[in-house]
């Protein structure tokens, strides 16, 4: 796992994100239960993440547009690759970009992404907008998790031994950021097909 502060430019990837979401808009997905997720989500490229009472599986197509995904801007596709290299893993090229939106008061659980075919490949996590606690666990859910600060613009890259480790997020505080205003923003990049 290898953290790079600072490496993302987030008044660049702005208008990028708003782009995006003006084709694929921000939803708030349901887990296999039927709870409501946390953060509002959106995909681009190839394929997206999906989450309903059919579980979670990535589709090729937006279920609520019935259209593919916006592709992935080639910034996006850049930073993902250049800094993915950085961190040891030069072969990386991300077919998909999960993009969740956290609101003050918002968090995630400890998971692990497991829904990817190859885990060979990285997941490459760029941290947008007000601060957030990124909690790294171990292989087994039970093992505790450390907090890893992150501000606006750390990419965070976690592959081989630690490609499925569990991780989550602690709730957001409240903020405004200068760019994103009262949101954090995260963009993670993966190879799922």
């Amino acid at each position: 796992m290898v953290l790079c502060r600072g490496r993302a430019g987030p008044q660049t990837l702005l208008p990028l994100i708003r782009d995006i979401a003006q084709v694929a808009p921000f939803r708030f997905m349901t887990t296999r239960r039927g709870g409501r997720m946390a953060a509002a989500m959106t995909s681009a490229g190839a394929c997206g993440w999906i989450s309903d009472h059919r579980g979670y599986r990535y589709e090729s197509t937006d279920p609520e547009t019935g259209k593919p995904w916006p592709a992935m801007p080639d910034a996006f596709r850049a930073l993902a690759r250049d800094t993915a290299a950085e961190a040891g893993f030069p072969d990386f090229d991300p077919d998909t970009c999960l993009l969740n939106r956290y609101a003050p008061g918002a968090g995630m659980g400890l998971h692990r992404d497991g829904d990817e075919r190859d885990f060979a490949a990285p997941i490459v996590s760029v941290s947008l907008g007000l601060p957030a606690v990124f909690l790294v666990g171990g292989l087994e859910k039970a093992e505790r998790a450390r907090p890893v600060p992150l501000q606006s613009g750390d990419v965070l890259v976690f592959g081989g031994p630690a490609r499925l480790l569990f991780h989550g997020v602690r709730p957001v505080k409240p903020g405004a950021d200068p760019v994103f205003g009262p949101f954090r923003y995260n963009l993670t990049f993966r190879r799922a097909r």
